[in-house]
């Protein structure tokens, strides 16, 4: 039996409105990845997760239409991927209660964004809590819900998110050993590090925090005098301009092709004049947002159209991947039709057996990368530390497929360990993972 497509999922935080930034940086690249071969992507709107910061409602319901009809107009196709409003899955609010009941409040303790609130509020002289939500603290495990309730395979995000997915693994892990099956794969974080970040108008990066950014539809007149508004510096028409640092040619890279750019580059050592290369710019740039520009304006016209393929992607997913898996969740963890079986032979078919070893993946707060093999709550394998999680990861895959010896690994058996015992866990991964490609 041919294994399913890999599922990749993203979300999108439905917060202020779309900027050059965000299309170049997110939008373009997302909708490229969409169509790869023996993919199925989901994309979400984000907009329980705004609630923790944006409390106005108006602006929420408007920021959710711009940035669903960003995403159509810059070509996400809903008849070939998953397009839905995170609130039009009630189930994944369910799963973050029961992944709740199982997350280490330890873990939580030490999320960054948790943590950055803790220590402002320290330096500012305040409780620690002092204006910390509840939303705030339990984010990680409702985004970890988003991953885990249609079992996606990667989840692409910047650096800053990676711990978010380690512990989305580590709540799967448990809920998996509590509840004695395989319930949930164990994501992995997918990090791009030639995904472009743009400058703003001020040369810094552009960000709405820093009231910098180039919204993307805004109208071409518009959008001519914030670029002719770029800071550039104060050389002269014949002086050769330096393209290192220029944000005026980071932006016109991002939308030229590499001869254009490698034009561009040569005009700046010949001394172009600052008013001709921002005409350059923004021709560039309206030459590739102009169509995106016209259908944008068209669906925003039509709301309802918008709201109708939202709630046709949610529906659709709902009996697909989220009415199901609950079902059978909420038969593993014992929230069951009273005049059902009170229990079930341990041999009986269908009954939950222990849950395999399983290999962790995580960060330190030396910010190097570790894993472990656990079998329950006992650990068989602990690592020494990495550079980058991609090494850890290489390193898991070799020792599963025999290409690394245990005796030539970077880790080190745990406490009343042996080789053997070791060696037993990877024969049941391997039968594991065979059982499950089977199935």
């Amino acid at each position: 039996m041919s294994q399913r497509p890999q599922r990749v999922l993203t979300g999108i935080t439905t917060s202020g409105t779309p900027h050059l930034g965000n299309y170049v940086g997110a939008v373009r690249p997302a909708i490229t990845a969409s169509r790869a071969p023996n993919t199925e992507s989901f994309y979400f709107l984000a907009d329980l997760h705004s609630l923790i910061k944006a409390q106005d409602p108006a602006r929420t319901q408007r920021s959710t239409l711009e940035i669903a009809a960003t995403w159509l107009a810059a070509g996400l196709d809903p008849s070939k991927v998953w397009f839905y409003r995170q609130s039009d899955v009630p189930e994944t609010t369910e799963l973050m209660w029961l992944l709740t009941c199982v997350a280490g409040k330890g873990i939580l303790n030490r999320a960054h964004a948790y943590k950055a609130a803790v220590d402002k509020n320290r330096a500012d002289g305040e409780d620690d809590d002092a204006a910390v939500t509840a939303g705030l603290f339990m984010y990680p495990v409702l985004m970890a819900a988003d991953i885990l309730i249609f079992n996606a395979d990667r989840v692409p995000v910047g650096r800053d998110q990676i711990q978010h997915i380690e512990m989305a693994r580590d709540f799967a892990q448990r809920f998996n050993h509590v509840y004695g099956r395989d319930w949930f794969n164990l994501p992995e974080a997918a990090i791009d590090d030639n995904v472009a970040t743009l400058p703003g108008l001020d040369g810094r990066k552009m960000s709405k925090s820093y009231d910098n950014t180039i919204p993307l539809f805004v109208p071409q007149a518009q959008l001519k005098k914030l670029v002719f508004s770029i800071l550039t510096d104060s050389k002269m028409p014949g002086e050769a301009k330096s393209t290192d640092g220029s944000a005026l040619f980071q932006l016109y890279q991002a939308f030229a092709t590499p001869d254009e750019t490698a034009g561009f580059s040569a005009a700046f050592a010949d001394g172009i004049g600052w008013g001709d290369a921002k005409q350059q710019l923004f021709d560039v740039v309206e030459r590739e947002i102009a169509p995106m520009r016209e259908r944008y304006e068209a669906l925003i016209a039509k709301p309802g159209d918008i709201e109708g393929i939202l709630r046709d992607g949610g529906q659709r997913l709902r009996e697909r991947y989220a009415i199901p898996l609950l079902r059978e969740l909420r038969d593993a963890v014992g929230l069951r039709n009273l005049g059902s079986a009170a229990s079930i032979p341990s041999d009986a078919p269908g009954a939950v057996r222990a849950a395999p070893p399983a290999f962790k993946q995580y960060r330190e707060a030396d910010g190097k990368f570790y894993f472990k093999l656990v079998d329950g709550e006992r650990v068989l394998l602990q690592s020494a530390a990495f550079d980058a999680p991609r090494d850890a990861g290489q390193t898991i895959a070799r020792l599963r497929r025999g290409e690394l010896a245990l005796a030539d690994a970077p880790a080190t058996f745990g406490d009343g360990v042996d080789a053997a015992t070791v060696q037993a866990a990877f024969d049941a991964l391997a039968a594991a993972d065979a059982e499950k490609a089977a199935s």
